[in-house]
């Protein structure tokens, strides 16, 4: 960006702490996708005979291939794009799962690290496609939660109508959505 001070033009940075930041990056994003062309692209994976080849979510992107060669064009595309536009994907923090054995990848000599697991959306996704720790998960979560709010609720420092108000709204919203999640799974 530029400014102009009255004198002379100076140029101004966006920082990432100003609340224009995301949405400008959420654009950018936007635009380096469209211009990758990933809803014309054959990679991807049938769902509901919709072909599927990325989820996004907020800075988050997900690209989604039936082979490596698939998810390797669909990389491919969002690399070149994303350098048109003057930026650089991140090797460093770019992660494979595969629910075939993927040992190493590299992309322009640089090696990706491959996960069995990831966090997606406070949802954990496995290559083996095992839902069963992913089930117990939210019970846990729901149970450390109630033990931290109960030891808090002990200490002196909180009065007696915030206490009630937890044992009477918070407790059994936390307990509802962990029997929830239980019968769900």
């Amino acid at each position: 960006m530029e400014r102009w001070t009255g004198s002379k033009l100076e140029k101004v940075y966006v920082k990432a702490v100003y609340t224009l930041s995301p949405y400008l990056f959420n654009f950018y994003e936007e635009y380096i996708m469209q211009n990758a062309r990933l809803a014309e692209a054959q990679a991807g994976m049938k769902i509901a005979r919709r072909n599927i080849n990325n989820l996004r979510y907020a800075d988050d992107t997900t690209l989604m291939g039936e082979s490596k060669k698939d998810l390797k064009s669909l990389l491919m595309r969002v690399k070149e794009e994303s350098e048109k536009a003057g930026l650089k994907l991140n090797i460093q923090r770019t992660k494979i799962m595969a629910s075939s054995l993927i040992t190493s990848w590299q992309i322009d000599g640089e090696t990706m690290e491959t996960v069995t697991d990831f966090i997606f959306l406070g949802f954990k996704i496995t290559a083996d496609n095992d839902c069963s720790r992913e089930i117990k998960r939210p019970l846990l979560l729901g149970r450390n939660a109630m033990t931290n709010l109960g030891n808090i609720l002990k200490t002196r420092d909180i009065t007696l109508p915030t206490k009630v108000y937890s044992q009477a709204m918070v407790f059994p919203a936390v307990v509802y959505r962990c029997e929830l999640d239980h019968k769900e799974g």
